[in-house]
């Protein structure tokens, strides 16, 4: 028997839910279909659990930092069972409290179990199978691990099992010199452990400018932090008493020797088992399904949400790939992919905030450019905490005044960059943020000083 639905959503990740509210709000009937957990990889194994740690992670050093502000604070511990606890807690609290409202959506059927295309409208959900004249995927991605030799001998780690852990390694290698890798490393080393990071390319945070890689890198290694860049020939090898792993960086190399492992190393999306080819809905040669700049896919009446489209890999890219959907469909807006600025953050500490291209990027490009760089040292507030490392900078354009880009690595910077990415959305000139009187004494203060202050973009 055949179930028909108005809408059917496959995954409960940051799009799904939202526009499942909208449109049973709209008088539609509506299908959630989600095989694992509800809230995705934010809620379940992304931004809400690991940026819990990084706030317990901060608290450990900030103790440790006591005597520095004239505060004694006697030995600092980690209770890791305590820390996992915590983070535990929050996460599932925001799981339990969209289940419950998915649950008690009038007009949503909710739908546990793995989906698969029968048809370009029909999907098969164990003995279900549903039918809707419009489908959406939200199914997102997951961790993949590169083909190192001796790695799958190793009981490695991904971003998921290594929030099972509840007790400090003694010394944590991570393989993967980016965004996640760098977030657990420092919050690892904060937590107590030892730990080395081995990037295979010859900086870490290979996407950013190279000053603002180097000073990542120089904020990690000042807390301890061990890196190896360049490590072109790895591979690792298990300990015979199957406690611990050599991981040889390259050909001649000394041993790196771990406790545990960490790969870091990229996701692919969860398209392989969904039935795509079947539908006639096209994927890349990276599996991410195509997408056109309103996320419709190559089937009509089929969109694609999130992680799985490549247009975006985080879970503000996520919601807002839901306001275009929902726009386009029941505000008659014509919203775009296109319209919007790339901006992202790296949650180490201090953070760094991004929004636009690259200094690397607009040179790159050929056009004519300015550019504006402070040393946080120079950021009254900074000061005042106690956190002065990192800096600002934004790029220009020299013709339009328009506002090419930024990177805040600083205290605040993840929310500085916002000032910044609000003005480029308004396609302003930056002068709408250097002739605006700021607060003082705060981080913000710093950017129409900054900007007042342009040189040409060599």
């Amino acid at each position: 028997m055949t179930t028909r639905f108005d809408a059917i959503i496959v995954g409960a990740g940051q799009a799904g839910p939202p526009l499942a509210g909208r449109l049973t709000a709209a008088g539609q009937k509506v299908a959630v279909i989600e095989r694992k957990l509800v809230g995705g990889t934010c809620v379940n194994t992304g931004c809400i659990p690991t940026k819990t740690l990084v706030a317990s992670a901060h608290v450990a050093h900030a103790a440790r930092r006591g005597a520095d502000y004239g505060i004694g604070t006697g030995e600092v511990t980690v209770d890791m069972a305590k820390v996992k606890a915590r983070k535990d807690e929050i996460s599932q609290g925001d799981r339990h409290g969209l289940e419950s409202w998915l649950e008690g959506m009038d007009g949503c059927t909710f739908i546990r179990g793995h989906a698969r295309f029968e048809g370009p409208h029909t999907i098969r959900v164990g003995d279900q199978v549903l039918e809707a004249d419009r489908i959406f995927l939200n199914v997102g991605g997951r961790a993949t691990a590169p083909p190192i030799p001796g790695l799958a001998d190793v009981d490695y780690l991904t971003n998921v099992g290594i929030l099972d852990l509840d007790v400090v390694p003694e010394h944590l290698v991570i393989i993967g010199g980016s965004y996640i890798g760098l977030e657990f490393a420092q919050m690892y080393r904060r937590f107590g452990a030892r730990v080395t990071v081995v990037e295979r390319g010859p900086r870490v945070t290979a996407r950013e400018d190279e000053d603002v890689s180097a000073a990542i890198q120089e904020i990690l290694e000042g807390e301890g932090v061990d890196v190896h860049v360049g490590a072109t020939g790895m591979r690792v090898v298990k300990h015979d008493n199957g406690s611990g792993f050599d991981l040889y960086p390259r050909d001649g190399a000394d041993p790196i020797s771990g406790s545990h492992l960490l790969v870091a190393t990229g996701r692919r999306p969860n398209t392989d088992d969904l039935g795509l080819d079947v539908a006639g809905i096209e994927t890349d040669e990276r599996g991410y399904v195509v997408v056109d700049d309103q996320l419709r896919t190559t089937v009509d009446g089929v969109w694609a949400m999130g992680d799985c489209n490549g247009k975006g890999a985080f879970t503000h890219t996520s919601y807002n790939d839901f306001e275009i959907v929902a726009a386009n469909l029941l505000d008659d807006d014509p919203r775009r992919v296109s319209d919007r600025v790339p901006t992202y953050a790296l949650y180490v500490d201090p953070p760094l905030g991004r929004a636009g291209l690259t200094a690397d990027e607009v040179r790159k490009s050929g056009r004519k450019a300015l550019v504006g760089k402070r040393p946080m040292t120079k950021v009254g507030r900074a000061v005042e905490k106690g956190e002065t490392q990192g800096f600002m900078k934004v790029v220009v354009d020299a013709e339009t005044h328009e506002i090419l880009g930024a990177s805040i690595l600083g205290v605040g910077g993840d929310e500085v960059v916002q000032d910044i990415l609000d003005v480029m959305t308004a396609k302003l000139p930056y002068t709408a943020i250097s002739r605006t009187m700021h607060i003082h004494p705060t981080v913000s203060e710093l950017l129409p000083t900054m900007l007042q202050d342009l040189t040409p973009l060599n």
